[in-house]
């Protein structure tokens, strides 16, 4: 006999569970980027809260940059858009997973994802080409 699967919880306030997440000691928390329709895993960047809540808010996915030190709405400079289909959190409150529409490519190097580095035994080969020229990326 199996045992039945485990009622739905009681909905609890979004700003509870913003709280609750397990940021970095820089206020930072993994944000994983995959394509809503197909699954593909499209990039890993970090958020802070406000960039959660801005992201909540507009439907359009803001990250922190940890170079810039400043938001880093995607697209904002590439016309490389995300749109926000669903945020889910991970079981230990540590990453979050960002279902997204993907205009174009998420990489800063024109291609569609970030993961186009494969190991083949003890090599590193590129598997796939950028579908934008990235000099010509930021132009917008």
């Amino acid at each position: 006999m199996t045992a039945a699967p485990a009622a739905a919880s009681t909905p609890e306030a979004l700003t509870a569970i913003l709280a609750q997440l397990r940021y970095t000691a820089d206020g930072l928390i993994p944000a994983i980027a995959q394509q809503h329709d197909t699954g593909e895993v499209l990039m890993l960047a970090w958020m802070n809260r406000a960039s959660i809540e801005e992201t909540l808010q507009t439907g359009q996915v803001c990250y922190w940059s940890r170079s810039r030190q400043s938001f880093w709405r995607k697209g904002e400079t590439s016309g490389q858009h995300q749109t926000l289909v669903e945020m889910r959190l991970d079981c230990d409150l540590d990453t979050l997973l960002l279902r997204v529409d993907q205009l174009g490519a998420a990489c800063h190097t024109g291609r569609r994802d970030c993961f186009y580095r494969k190991v083949a035994g003890d090599k590193v080969i590129i598997d796939r080409e950028p579908l934008v020229d990235p000099d010509t990326l930021y132009t917008h």
